[in-house]
């Protein structure tokens, strides 16, 4: 007997579990209200080890990551966003429907201990609900997306709005992150934060306070950046971080509003019958030659002219082989003549093997006539190395 009913107990344990990681959430909210959802990290840690729960008395604080989208889809919907900022914290849905519909979203949690996976999905009915007409945005600066959304917080700004407003039915309409809306990133430091916006709507007009924020004086002071003035009897704010900035607020009369214009009527797409069509003429005939001179003939001819300037630079302005050679010094066109006759005697001794040493490696020598003289008996450095009795070139030496 005591088998059967733990088994029967197992069974259960399984059943439940197995019917909460596929289970549904359905919800119905109207069009132009506030939708938030907490996505607990206790119920998704139940979903991934009931039994060790319940029978080995662990229990696990694990890290895990969500991950949300429509279904068949990749992204969620417009209206809808989602925020988590650490793994060890709860995940967030929210946004405000501006359209009726129905949205099936798949949350999916990642066990980052153990890689498990379990997935939620949530069935949300957005029906349609009138608008309120009269909306004002305020600005909190010390707070974050996050400490924003619990249920518990929005009733603390809500109270304080309430007082403010004057009125006891105010309904949060949106609440938008700072940095959604182009603020900077915070430093990262204590007392530095995001910073939130906070939306709310009721069918009563604004109170005093508020329409205080509409007035020149108030609209000077924010505009030259000075320390703004709360007016008297309209400081509200019970907590510090819920405290807004009055600078930023904004009011938002929709009575007031002119209507959006009808959209164009789309017709059948099929021209209506007009007659005959009738191809526009032909164009008139051209005259091209105007531009065959100027794109082709002009810069042949402007070519043709640097052509006979490059040749008269290249060719009429260079002086003669005998004018060069008359201005030349005598020594020096002697050793230019003799470095060209050695070089050519060597150029020729290079493809033949087996021929006498040249003239110039004689120890002395006439380099016109190749008549070597005696060898002299005497080493004295004063001797010559050319002996300049026969060469025609002699009365051009240095003396």
């Amino acid at each position: 007997m005591a088998g059967s009913r733990s088994w029967g107990f197992f069974l259960t344990v399984c059943a439940v579990s197995l019917y909460g990681a596929s289970a549904e959430i359905k919800f119905t909210i109207p069009v132009g209200k506030l939708f938030t959802y907490e996505l607990m990290r206790e119920t998704f840690q139940n979903d991934f080890e009931p039994l060790s729960k319940l029978y080995a008395g662990r229990l696990y604080d694990d890290p895990m990551m969500f991950k949300c989208n429509r279904q068949n889809y990749p992204d969620l919907p417009e209206w809808l966003r989602f925020t988590q900022r650490h793994s060890y914290d709860n995940g967030f849905l929210y946004g405000t429907p501006t359209s009726p519909g129905k949205s099936i979203i798949e949350v999916y949690a990642v066990n980052k201990r153990s890689y498990d996976t379990t997935r939620q999905i949530l069935v949300i009915k957005i029906v349609p609900e009138k608008v309120l007409p009269y909306q004002a945005e305020f600005f909190i600066k010390l707070r974050e997306i996050e400490k924003v959304l619990p249920s518990s917080v929005q009733d603390e700004i809500k109270q304080d709005l309430q007082k403010l407003w004057d009125t006891e039915p105010l309904e949060i309409i949106n609440i938008t992150n700072a940095l959604d809306r182009g603020g900077r990133v915070p430093l990262p430091l204590a007392g530095h934060f995001e910073g939130v916006y906070v939306k709310v709507g009721s069918e009563q007009y604004f109170s005093e306070c508020l329409q205080k924020v509409l007035t020149p004086e108030h609209q000077r002071q924010c505009s030259t950046g000075a320390k703004v003035r709360i007016p008297g009897g309209c400081n509200f704010c019970s907590i510090p971080s819920n405290c807004i900035t009055w600078c930023k607020i904004e009011l938002f009369d929709l009575t007031q509003q002119t209507p959006t214009p009808p959209p164009p009527t789309v017709g059948s797409g099929i021209m209506e019958a007009g007659g005959d069509f009738y191809p526009p003429e032909s164009p008139p005939s051209r005259d091209y030659f105007p531009d065959y001179l100027v794109t082709v003939i002009v810069p042949l001819i402007i070519a043709i002219l640097l052509c006979l300037l490059l040749a008269y630079i290249m060719y009429g302005r260079r002086e003669g082989v005998a004018k060069r050679n008359a201005r030349t010094n005598q020594i020096q066109l002697y050793h230019h003549h003799t470095i060209h006759g050695n070089s050519d005697e060597l150029r020729q001794m290079s493809g033949h093997r087996g021929v006498p040493p040249p003239l110039s490696t004689l120890p002395m020598f006439n380099s016109r006539t190749g008549e070597t003289p005696q060898p002299l008996q005497s080493d004295s450095p004063t001797v010559p190395l050319i002996m300049a009795q026969h060469d025609p070139y002699s009365d051009t030496l240095p003396r």
